[in-house]
């Protein structure tokens, strides 16, 4: 990572829905030994905005202070694009899971998008699934929503039935990928009031009730399976990143008004959904990477939208605490671009 270029990103926010307006050149790639020339050469050339408004959600383009006022956040990156797209040439990278995943992909797609030229670039939808597509690099950054990995279906009398030991309806999308990013997490934990499903099911046998990480157990060992059967470690790369931390009541305080990172721990928390990953991944035969993020997102309880995951007016910008608090995803520029980081080096 020393010899990264260094990006310095300076945001003026209220909603942050960037555009860039690139320059384009038919010969900016050199196809010799993947080298590449940027034609954006010097620093104070370099782009320094994210021009797809890729129907982000609003709650992780807002940026603003506790009291709503706008702030200027100073973003220090070290991401090589070009670096990342030259590993990536002719290749496909896919993120699957949750709303945290895509998150994550909405951040990668901006951290990359800005090398390349207008009219070399592109983001294509279908159904639930979306893509960038670097041109020139036959390169594309994919996402898929799965968040529980498992397939979640309707059954007897519109009952919504999570199938702990069925999985392809989803997989079926990973199949022809060279790098898979998984993560699967918080849709488990969901309390009763806010459940996706109404039973379980495993083999013939229908549960109205599980304890929740052993479900998230069984989807996993389904998902594991899948993996060590169909994938081979030569043509795949498969990473999975662990459980996003959420800065809510349950643990004792809020992320509304934080505008500081937390400073240490007085008692590190394992979550158990991370215990469980691990056990899971232990018992494969495919060599996955645990993408470990958990303790080091965990002091950032300032990264999050919180109440500003939407435009407030004025006058609704003096009741902030009237509005829902979005504790669990995070604004961007932000936390999700240090996950990337640590993904490129991985890829």
């Amino acid at each position: 990572m020393a010899n990264y270029p260094h990006f310095t990103f300076v945001f003026i926010i209220t909603l942050f829905i960037c555009f860039f307006r690139g320059k384009s050149s038919s010969s900016w790639l050199n196809n010799e030994d993947n080298g590449v020339i940027m034609v954006q050469g010097r620093r104070e050339d370099r782009p320094t905005r994210c021009d797809f408004s890729v129907e982000m959600e609003g709650q992780i383009l807002a940026m603003k202070s506790g009291n709503g006022s706008q702030m200027v956040v100073l973003f220090q990156g070290t991401f090589d694009a070009l670096k990342f797209l030259g590993k990536m040439r002719r290749k496909r990278i896919m993120l699957v899971g949750d709303s945290i995943m895509r998150n994550q992909w909405e951040s990668l797609v901006c951290l990359v998008q800005g090398v390349i030229p207008t009219g070399h670039k592109k983001v294509t939808y279908n159904g639930l699934s979306m893509a960038f597509h670097a041109l020139d690099f036959e390169t594309s950054i994919e996402f898929s929503w799965a968040p529980l990995l498992v397939e979640l279906k309707k059954g007897p009398e519109n009952k919504r039935v999570l199938h702990l030991d069925l999985i392809e309806e989803n997989a079926r999308y990973w199949r022809g990928v060279d790098v898979l990013v998984f993560d699967s997490a918080h849709w488990w934990t969901h309390s009763d009031q806010w459940s996706s499903w109404d039973y379980y099911m495993e083999g013939k046998s229908l549960y109205k009730t599980m304890n929740p990480m052993i479900a998230y157990q069984k989807g996993l060992t389904t998902w594991a399976k899948w993996v060590d059967l169909n994938l081979d470690p030569r043509k795949t790369r498969v990473i999975f990143r662990s459980v996003s931390p959420r800065h809510n009541r349950q643990n004792g305080w809020r992320c509304y008004n934080q505008k500081t990172p937390l400073k240490f721990f007085s008692h590190p928390h394992v979550p158990e959904q991370v215990v469980v990953l691990k056990g899971v991944l232990k018992r494969m035969s495919f060599p996955v990477y645990l993408h470990d993020v958990t303790m080091m997102s965990a002091f950032r309880r300032d990264g999050h939208p919180s109440v500003y995951r939407r435009a407030l007016n004025q006058a609704q910008r003096q009741h902030p605490r009237e509005f829902s608090s979005d504790c669990s995803h995070w604004c961007l520029p932000g936390v999700p671009d240090i996950w990337n980081e640590m993904l490129s080096a991985m890829v």
